[in-house]
Order: structure tokens, then C-alpha cells, then sequence
């Protein structure tokens, strides 16, 4: 067995490959992080889409682990149809929690794993984005952490609320999940390139993709402040 490091826990491909006493059990990993980071205020730091794409790339070898299909887009339909309920129970508990705490979250001091600008800045997205934020904020690390927290504080409405969930939560996985699975087999079978022997540059790629539009958005704001004050 490896010997485990701390940066570890940012790789999604270690939970992906994930064993128990030589028993695999990374599609549950994966359940559970998609839950915890669409549910959880503290799972923010989780990967998110990077471990999607990758579970696609690997979705073979994870649904063999709860059961055995032929048909390779059955497999892949499957293992997104599960990915998207856990995200759909991961923002539902987020929504639940936001509409049991009410203004705590506001009071709470910043630490190791909770930062209050987080929390406000996913609150001036959803009140810029109305119900669609519910939509975008899936596609946003941190932001779709907080998103469904926000709308329980604000009381959106819950049946809109749900149905922006289940949209977003079905849009986030096959999305990604079948763009991660098709590449891999188009680049295999056409030029005999196996993604697999690349996932840090895919991370790496995925992490900037989905990150670089915030800091560009922030920095934009910031700039924007600092003249407004001048």
C-alpha cells in the first residue's frame, strides 16, 4: 500500500481508486463527496467537476463494483443517474441546513474550513442569478457548495428550488461524466491515447477552467471598488 500524503485528499483520482481491505469502493466515494460538496459548507475544498470528468474516464471499473453491464452507455447513463441524486440530496440537505440555521452561518468566525466571504459572495451570485443560480453554481467550485445554503436562508421557494435541483444536478453529471467516458474512448480508439496516463494535467486543466473565471471576476470587482472609492 502507498503511503498516504495530505495533498492526497485535493487528488480525485485517490478516491476513485480507493480500496478497503482489498475491496474497491470508490463509487461510493464518489457518492459521498458529491453529496458532501453540494450539501456540506465544510466540503467545499472537495474536488467537484475534476472528479466527475475522471469518473467517466473510470466509469467502467466503478460500476463494476455494484454491478455488471454489457452496454457501455447503460453504464455510464447508470453511474450519472446516481452521481445526480446524490447531488440532489447533497443540495437538498444544503437548502434544509440554510433554512434551520437562518443568519447563523453570519455569525460564525472564519477558520480552517469555514471562510464568511464565501459565504457572501455566493449570496451576491444568487441574488444576481435568481433560481438559475441554483444552475450555474453547479459548474462553480464553492459557489455550488453555498448556493442551495443561501436559498434556504432566503427562503426560496421549494418546489422552484427543487426543480432547479434536479435540472442542474442531471446537467452537472452527464455533462461531465459523459464528456470524461467518450473522450477517453474517442482519443483510445482514434489515436491510441489513453487519458488515464494524463489525469494530473486534466486536473490541473479542469481546476483552472472552472476557477479562472472567478478570479477574473473577482479582480474585475475589486478593480471596480477601488475606482468607485476614488
Amino acid at each position: 500500500m502507498d503511503e498516504f500524503h495530505i495533498s492526497q485528499l485535493i487528488n480525485p483520482e485517490f478516491y476513485i481508486n480507493l480500496e478497503i481491505a482489498g475491496h474497491s469502493i470508490g463509487i461510493y466515494v464518489v457518492l459521498f463527496i458529491v453529496f458532501a460538496e453540494t450539501g456540506l459548507f465544510a466540503g467545499f475544498f472537495l474536488p467537484g467537476d475534476s472528479l466527475l470528468f475522471l469518473a467517466g474516464i473510470y466509469s467502467t471499473a466503478l460500476m463494476q463494483e455494484l454491478f455488471q453491464i454489457e452496454s457501455d452507455f447503460l453504464n455510464v447513463a447508470l453511474l450519472s443517474t446516481l452521481v445526480a441524486f446524490a447531488g440532489i440530496l447533497g443540495n437538498t440537505f444544503g437548502y434544509w441546513f440554510g433554512a434551520k440555521s437562518g443568519n447563523y452561518l453570519y455569525n460564525v468566525k472564519d477558520n480552517f474550513i469555514y471562510k464568511k466571504k464565501y459565504l457572501y459572495e455566493s449570496k451576491v451570485f444568487f441574488e444576481r442569478h435568481g433560481g438559475r443560480a441554483i444552475i450555474f453554481a453547479r459548474f462553480l467550485p464553492v459557489v455550488r457548495t453555498f448556493a442551495p445554503i443561501i436559498a434556504g436562508i432566503v427562503r426560496m421557494d421549494i418546489k422552484r428550488f427543487m426543480v432547479y435541483n434536479v435540472i442542474s444536478s442531471f446537467l452537472w453529471a452527464t455533462t461531465l461524466i459523459f464528456a470524461g467516458h467518450y473522450l477517453q474512448v474517442w482519443l483510445l480508439d482514434s489515436y491510441g491515447i489513453n487519458l488515464k496516463d494524463y489525469i494530473e494535467y486534466i486536473v490541473l486543466f479542469l481546476v483552472l477552467a472552472t476557477t479562472l473565471p472567478i478570479i477574473i471576476k473577482l479582480a474585475k470587482r475589486k478593480k471596480s471598488d477601488t475606482v468607485t472609492e476614488e
